[in-house]
């Protein structure tokens, strides 16, 4: 079954561009047995949907929605008000990894569905970058269940309500592209996160579920293309938590930099294949022009973490590295990327080392229709105007 994205568009300002998408990312390890690790999803934002003052953000997934509805200037010219709701299928599924081994007995399938109130206040009305302060809440209800490989005396977490509080502060911001041109964001984050059923669950009640989780975050993230068409990019993430648990933690693995809305990839390794309560992750890449007109790059990245890892789920040390090499195409309507990833520290039962290729893939609908389409209006054609007479 394909495993869908959790959050992977949850935007922290109303995004006042027009844009409809095809996303697909995909990630295969060449060794081991790791958990299928990819998504596809169709999405759109609208301004001006029904309203003047109305946005639609909207990602749709073969079994998952992610919707929010926002209205500009609903709370004074600098307040916005949204209201979101998402859910669907396998979307809060957990995949049981430790020191490089995926546990199926130990893995089990989840569903559920959520719904959002949503305020952004813009805190600098003049600034040419943004700064927005974000407050959420919202309610989750997640069903979990056991898949065709759970031990049968495995038992899944109960089901339950969540209730979960977000607030951020955040500075610029990166377009929801594979490889934007340009972007500066600098943001913290705070999220506590109740659950309604908490207590045991497992083999005999060998891990636990908490009743509350508190985690806390920051990211700095730049991109910059040069007039030679040479294009870097380079981030810092790091983050704590209190009493996190299994399906509280933080996650790290594998490169889907649209499979999450703060994704913590590191080339080679399975997907979500480190769970820590702290971590510190930095990551790079560079992409060189092969051609005149641009549309061919050679990318290399390297991504490099320190993980304070889960009890009960070890991750065979401290530091974690990731390289990748791979080819990439761009043009008005497409960007493609082939590559490789090696994931230096990753555990496999013949030692250390990890090797994966991966596939992304983004389709412009927008821009597409126009290249089919032609331009917009007749008359930016004159010839035959010309010719009958016409001045």
């Amino acid at each position: 079954m394909l495993l869908c994205f959790a959050a992977i568009c949850g935007v922290a300002q109303v995004d006042p561009e027009l844009r409809e998408l095809v996303q697909f990312g995909y990630n295969q390890a060449l060794a081991g047995h790791a958990p299928f690790s990819g998504y596809a999803f169709y999405y759109r934002n609208q301004p001006g949907f029904l309203t003047s003052n109305a946005t639609l953000r909207l990602a749709v997934a073969p079994v998952y929605l992610d919707s929010e509805l926002a209205w500009r200037g609903a709370l004074g010219p600098r307040t916005h008000l949204a209201l979101g709701l998402a859910g669907g299928g396998f979307a809060e599924s957990y995949n049981e990894i430790r020191r490089g081994r995926y546990i199926e007995a130990e893995s089990f399938q989840g569903h559920g569905g959520s719904v959002s109130l949503s305020l952004y206040h813009r805190l600098d009305p003049d600034w040419r970058v943004p700064l927005h302060a974000v407050v959420r809440v919202s309610g989750h209800y997640v069903d979990y269940d056991e898949s065709d490989e759970t031990a049968p005396e495995f038992a899944v977490p109960p089901d339950h309500f969540e209730w979960r509080v977000r607030t951020g502060l955040r500075w610029g911001g990166r377009e929801p592209v594979l490889f934007p041109r340009s972007a500066l964001e600098l943001s913290v984050w705070h999220e506590w996160e109740g659950r309604s059923e908490p207590g045991r669950y497992g083999f005999g009640g060998d891990r636990s579920l908490e009743s509350a989780v508190q985690r806390w975050w920051a990211r700095a993230t730049v991109a910059h293309t040069r007039r030679n068409g040479l294009q870097f990019s380079a981030g810092v993430t790091a983050g704590g938590s209190a009493d996190a648990d299994r399906l509280g933690s933080y996650r790290l693995g594998a490169l889907l930099p649209l499979g999450a809305e703060f994704a913590l990839s590191l080339p080679g390794y399975f997907y979500q294949e480190l769970s820590a309560e702290s971590f510190v992750l930095g990551n790079a890449a560079v992409l060189w022009p092969l051609d005149e007109r641009r549309r061919w790059h050679w990318t290399v990245m390297g991504a490099s973490a320190w993980v304070d890892d889960l009890p009960g789920v070890p991750v065979a040390g401290r530091w974690h590295h990731g390289v990748g090499l791979g080819l990439v195409y761009q043009s008005a309507v497409w960007q493609v990327a082939l590559g490789y990833g090696y994931g230096v520290r990753a555990l496999r039962s013949d030692g250390h080392g990890a090797h994966s290729v991966g596939l992304l893939i983004q389709a412009d609908l927008r821009r597409s229709r126009a290249a089919l389409l032609g331009p917009g209006s007749p008359f930016r054609s004159r010839a035959l105007f010309r010719w009958l007479g016409g001045q």
